[in-house]
């Protein structure tokens, strides 16, 4: 079994993913970080050059190998889901969890963390703002579909929110 963090931008995937694992004693996986060892550059850069669906392409391949390992714990990319493939996969090899928190939350972290720039690049040509309510909106029932549980982190730290995870999808 493998348990799978959705979730939008700046939710605390890969933070919680990591304290997850380490209480599991399971292995941590980036999916993002993953696919861009991959194709040799950074996500943005990729994006840049040749554009979101050769992104895609990456994290599916990503997806498709990481489902065939057991006993990780995966911090998704917040569009995993658009592709139904993915979430299926995902599904038959594990647990899913969306990890939520609002605009505001979403948009101080992302403004406070130096490696923005090159993990997410614009989504849109809308300002930040706009792009993170307008995307959450199209994706929300993406995220609710594909997850067996939802975890709130806008106020707990890792630690609550961990525990949460745990509670929710019944492992330890």
């Amino acid at each position: 079994m493998n348990l799978f963090l959705i979730g939008y931008r700046c939710t605390g995937k890969t933070t919680v993913g990591k304290r997850l694992a380490a209480r599991l004693s399971w292995d941590f996986v980036d999916a993002d970080a993953e696919a861009a060892a991959d194709i040799g550059m950074p996500i943005a850069e990729l994006v840049a050059r040749k554009g979101w669906s050769s992104f895609r392409r990456a994290e599916k391949a990503v997806i498709d190998r990481i489902c065939r390992k057991n006993e990780q714990v995966i911090a998704t990319g917040g569009g995993v889901v658009l592709d139904a493939e993915n979430v299926r996969k995902m599904r038959s090899a594990g647990r899913v969890v969306w990890l939520k928190a609002s605009p505001e939350t979403i948009r101080r972290r992302m403004m406070a963390d130096a490696a923005s720039p090159d993990q997410r690049p614009p989504l849109t040509n809308r300002d930040l703002d706009a792009e993170i309510r307008e995307t959450l909106a199209q994706r929300y029932d993406l995220y609710a579909s594909a997850a067996d549980a939802a975890v709130e982190t806008d106020r707990d730290g890792i630690e609550a929110v961990t525990a949460d995870i745990v509670r929710h999808v019944n492992i330890s």
